[in-house]
């Protein structure tokens, strides 16, 4: 089995998108390598953007083993984060 990916789809011009930096920054210290972390900036990468039906930036995916897990629109705490990745890596 492979390990969680997070998706982190943000704009340059986003400022709640800036905010999420921190946030998964303590999430990959809460975590390390259990889970992989991407960042994917909608402007750069409007196809991937549109297969996950992207409207509202940040929007974090959560995908395991190819399927999406959970969707998150808006800043997201990394306690809420951490809370759905935890059971995937056990």
């Amino acid at each position: 089995m492979s390990k969680p990916i997070l998706m982190d789809f943000y704009a340059e011009w986003c400022g709640p998108c800036k905010r999420m930096g921190p946030i998964l920054e303590e999430l990959k210290n809460r975590m390390g390598d259990l889970v992989e972390i991407r960042k994917i900036n909608v402007d750069e990468h409007m196809a991937e953007a549109q297969n996950y039906h992207i409207s509202v930036v940040p929007t974090i995916i959560i995908e395991k083993d190819g399927i999406v897990v959970q969707k998150f629109q808006g800043v997201t705490e990394a306690d809420t984060l951490e809370s759905v990745l935890r059971p995937l890596v056990a």
